[in-house]
C-alpha cells in the first residue's frame, strides 16, 4: 500500500451559520454540502453559498446527474435540488449509523460509520447487494475513473483511501495533516477530492494521486 500526505489545494468557509459540514457531492457545477438542517450548494470558484435547501442533511450526500440523495438519521431521501422537494424515501443499510453516499453505476454506495462498512444499495427499494468491509470507520465515500475512495476519521487521525471494490484491500492511503478530518468525500471527476471537515465547518479540496494540474 502506498502512503502519502493529502495536499490540500484550498478551504472554503467556514459559513454563517454552518458549524458542521457532513455529506457533499457534485453536480458538475456546484459542491453541495449537508450541514445539519440544510443543504448547500457552494460555487467552488468564488467560495460562495449560492442556493441551500431546508432538508434534513447529517450525513452523506450524493448526486445522480438529476437528483440528490441525502441521508438523515436511517433514511435516505431523493430530493428535487431545484426545489428541495422530497420526492422518494428509502431505509438506510446502516440503520442510523451510515455515514458517507455516493452514486455510481446506478447503485447508491453507503459508508456505514462505526460499522466500517460500505454497502451497495439499491436506490429504489434499499436492498443491500454486497457489502465491502473496511478496517476503519468510514465516513465518506466517491467513486471516480472506475476507482472507489473512502475517507477514515478516528481521534486525530483521518486519511483518504484507494481500495479494491471487489476484496476491500487498501490500495492507495492520502493522510490528512494531523487534527484534520475528513466527513464527507466526493470527486469532481478529475484532479480534485472535495472533502467535509467535520466540525471545522469547512470544505476541503485534496489532489487527487495521478493527476496533471
Amino acid at each position: 500500500m502506498k502512503h502519502s500526505p493529502a495536499e490540500i489545494l484550498r478551504e472554503y468557509g467556514p459559513f454563517p451559520g454552518v458549524t458542521h459540514v457532513a455529506g457533499v457531492s457534485f453536480d458538475g457545477d456546484r459542491i453541495w454540502f449537508a450541514s445539519g438542517d440544510k443543504l448547500n450548494a457552494l460555487d467552488p470558484d468564488g467560495g460562495e453559498i449560492k442556493q441551500s435547501l431546508d432538508v434534513a442533511a447529517d450525513a452523506g450526500t450524493a448526486y445522480d446527474g438529476k437528483h440528490l440523495y441525502q441521508i438523515a438519521e436511517a433514511v435516505i431521501r431523493k430530493i428535487d435540488p431545484v426545489s428541495g422537494e422530497v420526492l422518494t424515501t428509502i431505509p438506510a443499510p446502516g440503520d442510523g449509523g451510515d455515514s458517507g453516499l455516493a452514486w455510481a453505476e446506478g447503485f447508491l454506495w453507503v459508508g456505514q460509520h462505526r460499522g466500517r462498512k460500505i454497502h451497495q444499495v439499491d436506490p429504489d427499494t434499499g436492498k443491500v447487494h454486497r457489502t465491502i468491509e473496511s478496517d476503519r470507520f468510514v465516513t465518506g465515500v466517491t467513486w471516480v475513473d472506475g476507482m472507489l475512495w473512502h475517507g477514515t476519521w478516528e481521534g486525530a487521525e483521518s486519511d483518504i483511501r484507494h481500495i479494491d471494490p471487489a476484496t476491500g484491500e487498501v490500495l492507495e492511503c492520502l493522510e490528512m495533516p494531523s487534527g484534520v478530518g475528513v466527513s464527507g468525500l466526493e470527486s469532481d471527476g478529475g484532479d480534485r477530492f472535495f472533502c467535509g471537515g467535520g466540525n471545522s465547518g469547512t470544505v476541503r479540496e485534496v489532489r487527487r494521486p495521478g493527476s496533471q494540474s
